[in-house]
């Protein structure tokens, strides 16, 4: 796993080809083995892979989500707030770790934050992507996941640049 975190990077650039089904039911299973608070999985999650929807999911933000356009598969994160009051939490870390198994089959991706985020000056990114997708209003997006082949060849950050100053021990 170290490795995975080793090499991992935020890919924005695909390569113009469709992940094989194969691959798409690791993804699923990696979502629904997702840890979450008192077993009670609030997530739901929606796998995009029409071109059409991604273009228009790629509008979703005002900066930050255009390259779902050209992503071979968009996962939409959602999060049931009336069953759990941490799905933001439990949705975060199905997110990462579907990033962690697109790592580990050849795949590259990047979140797409949508929770506090805005679509317009009038619409957050929330409403825009519920409405594009039918989403009923207690399901909360917190993210979208982007997917594809990657296009760029981004080297991990090596270790001499990592923040260690970050990590205190015992007390701050």
């Amino acid at each position: 796993m170290i490795d995975l975190l080793r090499e991992r990077r935020s890919i924005r650039v695909y390569e113009d080809r469709k992940i094989e089904s194969e691959k798409i039911e690791i993804l699923k299973e990696a979502l629904v083995r997702s840890p979450s608070s008192r077993s009670i999985n609030p997530w739901e999650f929606i796998f995009v892979d029409d071109k059409e929807s991604l273009k228009k999911l790629s509008e979703s933000k005002e900066h930050g989500s255009e390259f779902l356009e050209d992503a071979a598969l968009g996962i939409v994160v959602c999060g049931d707030e009336k069953r759990s009051d941490v799905w933001v939490e439990d949705c975060s870390i199905a997110s990462i770790l579907v990033q962690m198994v697109a790592q580990s089959i050849g795949l590259g991706s990047c979140w797409v934050q949508i929770r506090n985020r805005l679509h317009t000056k009038d619409t957050t990114s929330e409403e825009y992507v519920q409405k594009l997708l039918g989403i009923p209003k207690n399901m909360k997006v917190e993210s979208i996941i982007s997917l594809g082949y990657p296009a760029e060849n981004k080297r991990g950050v090596p270790k001499e640049k990592l923040p260690f100053k970050k990590i205190r021990m015992n007390g701050y």
